[in-house]
């Protein structure tokens, strides 16, 4: 069984006896979606897999949350933040920018990268550097200024 997933569910039993029964129902909903994907593709996901559907699942609350904030539902959008707060527990700790650009751009220096034609070669060896540690959609951008500033 991959450690994060060990995690959880040592969280759940925590959570459990602690009468925590909002942060139960989001954990095992995460626990639920983790086994899902496993029953469907018929594998154990490992550490890596199991960071890519947290991610998906963070993507989705994050978008759930602008929309909710728009509308003004602050009911919905303090539910949706609390989900967030509860699943971020499990990712690694977070890449800051300066040490992101600095990987984008010594990735870019290292493949000899000097158009958007290369994008997806350097993309692809960034997104598993950073591997849940980072949200793709900054890596893209920072990998983009790095190429047209070429």
């Amino acid at each position: 069984m991959s450690q994060i997933k060990q995690n959880l569910s040592d969280s759940i039993k925590l959570s459990m006896k602690a009468r925590e029964l909002e942060r139960v129902k989001v954990l095992r909903n995460v626990q639920a979606v983790i086994k899902q994907i496993e029953i469907d593709r018929q594998i154990e996901l490992d550490d890596d897999q199991v960071l890519e559907v947290l991610q998906k699942q963070l993507k989705q609350r994050h978008e759930s949350l602008g929309i909710f904030t728009e509308n003004s539902r602050d009911d919905l959008a303090a539910k949706e933040q609390f989900e967030i707060n509860i699943i971020n527990e499990f990712m690694p700790k977070q890449m800051d920018n300066e040490e992101l650009t600095a990987l984008v751009q010594a990735e870019v220096a290292e493949q000899g990268a000097t158009s958007m034609r290369d994008m997806g070669s350097v993309m692809g060896v960034l997104k598993n550097k950073t591997a849940g540690r980072a949200d793709p959609a900054i890596i893209s951008k920072l990998v983009k200024e790095a190429l047209q500033s070429k």
